[in-house]
């Protein structure tokens, strides 16, 4: 049996009535660390991590699917964990995103709208011996290869 497509079910079975809560991600490590990622659309409280944990916990127990020693982690993704789903996105318009294009190039810019395969930004653009233009940008979700949400300390 796949550990992570299991550990995915069991967060699933658990948050299926929680619908402001999803899953984003389920690791098994070699080294025996399980961490499980849930967000919420208005983020997720430690009470709820506890609640996933122990029910992901006890039935990986029960059903004895882990042979090795393992320590379960479930926690929200950190705020350098990349951005992966639509959800994720949604969560964060109106915050400004570093984004790495597949051609290498990394774009700045405030997160407007998120539409189908696209997401939309409010980047500024400096050419040389021009004043810098703000512009509105279209950017396929397939040319991205890792989108982070940037934390200003102003």
């Amino acid at each position: 049996m796949n550990i992570e497509k299991r550990v995915a079910e069991l967060v699933e079975e658990k948050i299926a009535d929680m619908p402001n809560l999803f899953l984003v991600d389920v690791k098994m490590h070699s080294n025996g660390k399980l961490i499980v990622l849930v967000d919420g659309d208005n983020g997720i409280g430690i009470a709820d991590c506890a609640a996933i944990s122990r029910h992901v916990g006890f039935h990986l127990e029960e059903e004895n699917v882990i042979e090795q020693a393992y320590n379960l982690e479930v926690s929200s993704p950190g705020i350098d964990t990349p951005l992966t789903l639509p959800r994720q996105y949604t969560k964060n318009i109106g915050r400004t995103l570093g984004i790495k294009m597949d051609d290498g190039a990394k774009r700045e810019g405030t997160l407007l709208s998120i539409g189908e395969g696209t997401i939309t930004i409010e980047e500024t653009i400096k050419q040389k011996g021009k004043k810098a233009e703000i512009v509105e940008s279209t950017i396929p979700t397939e040319n991205i290869t890792e989108t982070k949400v940037l934390i200003s300390f102003k």
